[in-house]
């Protein structure tokens, strides 16, 4: 079956309307994130439905934005009585926040999802030595670990010893801006509450306890930005009662659909430039489809263009008799086209 009959069969199975989110986890520049130009484009779907009794979101993703979650969740519910979410396989970081927002977490033995905790990058984030034009991420996970580390493991409690340990740490990062730590407490404390709001939000409510638990665990207690939740693991050990199992039949659909997308935005293949060139080619230009917006109406799908060309570029190679220049053939890549068709 194609995208549009596999959609229209779990819509059988499942009495409502799908509407699919996918994005691109390749290497390089086809890789895609959740950003908040859905949007209008996820409104224009709705708009198309009208209001309905249920629907489901069909989401891959490997995050992104965090901030799209809530203004994405509360814009859907406008739409419907009950929204849920379908994982075919990943749901991590942000697309994990949109997944707690849904009022049922539709998983196969294939769905995962993730901690909620991002790496953060602003202006006064350390400049990359490799590549100084570009900020590196600081992990909130990682500055969170350290105090832990000092309170935790060491028994430090006095304000005046955390004070010094917290100039200790500056003074040993001088590239870490004091503003990037503020602003790694400011995400932090933000996508707790964000978290809290999307748990609220349910057709039927949780408990305050319970939402705590949850968003404990997806926040602090995993302590690893790459540990990856499989659906019993959420339900009975972390707490996420929206957590439904696919039976055979769904999951072979949603596996199905998956299996589809898959093969139209290569996700099996490696992003090589020398590869993308051809052999013996002197310049190609290649059309990716890197991200997808789709119903049994509508679709949209997020294009990239990238021009690849063979050029001699200048190293510095060291000899006995000191560096010399030599000019060695690679394989350049621009992005020469980006947007959403």
């Amino acid at each position: 079956m194609d995208k549009k009959q596999l959609m229209q069969q779990i819509e059988g199975l499942r009495k409502s309307r799908v509407i699919t989110y996918l994005t691109s986890d390749r290497q390089g520049p086809i890789n895609a994130r959740v950003a908040m130009d859905i949007i209008p484009i996820i409104s224009k779907q709705l708009q198309t439905i009208g209001k309905t009794e249920n629907i489901d979101l069909f989401l891959y993703s490997s995050g992104g934005d965090t901030m799209v979650p809530w203004r994405l969740v509360s814009m859907i519910r406008e739409y419907c009585d009950k929204f849920s979410i379908l994982i075919p396989y990943k749901s991590h970081s942000a697309a994990t926040m949109i997944a707690l927002g849904a009022d049922e977490i539709v998983m196969s033995d294939l769905s995962e999802l993730s901690p909620i905790d991002p790496s953060t990058a602003n202006v006064f984030n350390p400049s990359d030595p490799q590549n100084p034009q570009n900020k590196i991420p600081i992990s909130v996970e990682d500055v969170m670990a350290y105090f832990d580390l000092a309170k935790n493991k060491f028994g430090i409690k006095s304000d005046k010893e955390l004070t010094e340990i917290f100039n200790n740490f500056v003074d040993a990062n001088p590239q870490i801006h004091p503003l990037a730590l503020g602003n790694v407490n400011r995400i932090h404390n933000l996508i707790r509450v964000l978290a809290k709001r999307l748990l609220k939000s349910h057709k039927t409510p949780m408990k305050e306890e319970e939402i705590e638990k949850v968003v404990d665990y997806f926040t602090e207690k995993l302590y690893s930005h790459q540990y990856f939740i499989g659906r019993k693991e959420a339900r009975e050990d972390l707490g996420v009662k929206t957590v439904q199992f696919a039976d055979t039949t769904l999951s072979k659909a949603m596996t199905g659909l998956y299996e589809e997308y898959k093969k139209e935005m290569e996700l099996d293949t490696l992003w090589n430039p020398e590869n993308e060139l051809g052999i013996n080619a002197m310049q190609n230009k290649k059309d990716y489809k890197i991200a997808f917006i789709e119903s049994s109406q509508l679709s949209n799908r997020f294009e990239i263009s990238i021009d690849y060309r063979k050029q001699q570029v200048n190293m510095v190679q060291q000899t006995p008799q000191g560096p010399i220049q030599v000019s060695q053939e690679q394989v350049g890549f621009k992005i020469i086209g980006q947007g959403w068709k």
